[in-house]
């Protein structure tokens, strides 16, 4: 099969697309033909080394959507749609920048869903991680929400998760840079705010938080959290994974509350849960960008430039094929009703029209 190897720690030209053999399956393992998966911050940090416990050389990859080719669990049929996300895929043993990815049953989560594969491929990680954090940061129609990182792929989800059920709710999203900021508001955003040096540049205060940048800012949002608000810290977008120096009773204000979204919750009732919030809202879950499998070392680039809004993704170019015949197939079959419609509207207005008389 084809799979993305990195051999030592460094930068996107690391990635070497090859050849490797297919994983055989094991007892307690189960074998997934990838239909697509999102590249994921994590995976940077990881492909330049920046986790200690990943030993080289290592198939990146926290994430997949596929289905079950081969198993040794009876819950698991060949065949199933499935999702996995979280776990120790990518970093303890091979991930999804891969043809097939060999997975702990207990990783792989069934799921009922009428997505296609490209959309389906941007929701595991980033939209699973914005559902379960509003879901700790008990949401109300009321609340003032502020995003920072509000261009990341999981702030960009949780906008569109929180848009699709409250239009009127107001919601600001934080950017390192400003020149971003139409674009964050053309996405949904009501206000945006620059994230200077690790300092939000206002004095503005909200009840909710979704802290995606981690460790790195969370003592300065706690400056912008209104009383008796929620932070939920989520990301380690800065790439520190530790606090230095917090003193959680100087540090949080007037009766803030932390919590956090572990990597343990998540099963197959909470991703079909969110699937039918998706589907209820009728949530946008479209990726900003899609590349094949030999064009992961170019999606690393793109998510490292700084310029990306939303979640990048990489689907099977079977599957993408497979998307681009379904949509010239849609368009063919459209003109083909059109031009029914047409002649039939036709020859009935040339039946019901008067006859003259000469």
């Amino acid at each position: 099969m084809k799979a993305i190897v990195v051999r030592k720690a460094g930068g996107p030209e690391v990635l070497n697309y090859e050849d490797v053999p297919t994983p055989q399956v094991k007892p307690g393992w189960s074998l997934v033909q990838i239909k697509g998966f999102g590249v994921n911050h994590s995976e940077i940090f990881t492909r330049q080394g920046l986790s200690p416990s990943v030993k080289f050389p290592r198939i990146l990859g926290i994430e997949c959507v596929g289905v079950v080719i081969d198993s040794t669990s009876d819950e698991l049929k060949v065949g199933q749609k499935v999702i996995s996300i979280m776990g120790e895929m990518g970093r303890d043993f091979d991930g999804s920048y891969a043809e097939d990815v060999l997975l702990p049953n207990e990783q792989i989560y069934p799921v009922q869903t009428d997505l296609k594969w490209s959309d389906l491929a941007a929701v595991p990680e980033t939209f699973y991680t914005a559902f379960g954090s509003l879901k700790h940061l008990q949401i109300k129609a009321d609340d003032s929400i502020l995003i920072r990182s509000g261009a990341s792929g999981v702030g960009v989800s949780t906008l569109r998760l929180l848009k699709a059920k409250y239009p009127t709710m107001k919601i600001t999203g934080s950017v390192r840079s400003l020149k971003k900021k139409d674009v964050l508001l053309d996405a949904g955003y009501d206000s945006v705010i620059e994230d200077k040096n690790g300092h939000l540049q206002t004095d503005k205060k909200f009840n909710k938080i979704l802290e995606l940048v981690g460790p790195a800012t969370l003592k300065d949002t706690f400056n912008h959290v209104l009383p008796y608000g929620i932070v939920c810290n989520t990301g380690e977008l800065g790439g520190q994974w530790y606090m230095d120096g917090f003193e959680p009773i100087s540090d949080i204000h007037e009766g803030a509350l932390l919590t956090s979204l572990s990597s343990g919750e998540v099963n197959s009732q909470k991703l079909n849960e969110m699937l039918d919030y998706i589907k209820h809202y009728h949530v946008e879950v479209s990726p900003t960008k899609i590349y094949r499998l030999d064009q992961v070392k170019d999606a690393h680039e793109y998510l490292e430039s700084g310029h990306n809004l939303g979640k990048v993704v990489i689907v099977n170019l079977i599957v993408m094929r497979l998307d681009m015949f379904m949509s010239d197939l849609f368009f063919v079959f459209l003109i083909i009703n059109r031009m029914f419609v047409f002649r039939y509207l036709t020859k009935y207005r040339n039946q019901t029209a008067p006859s003259s008389n000469v």
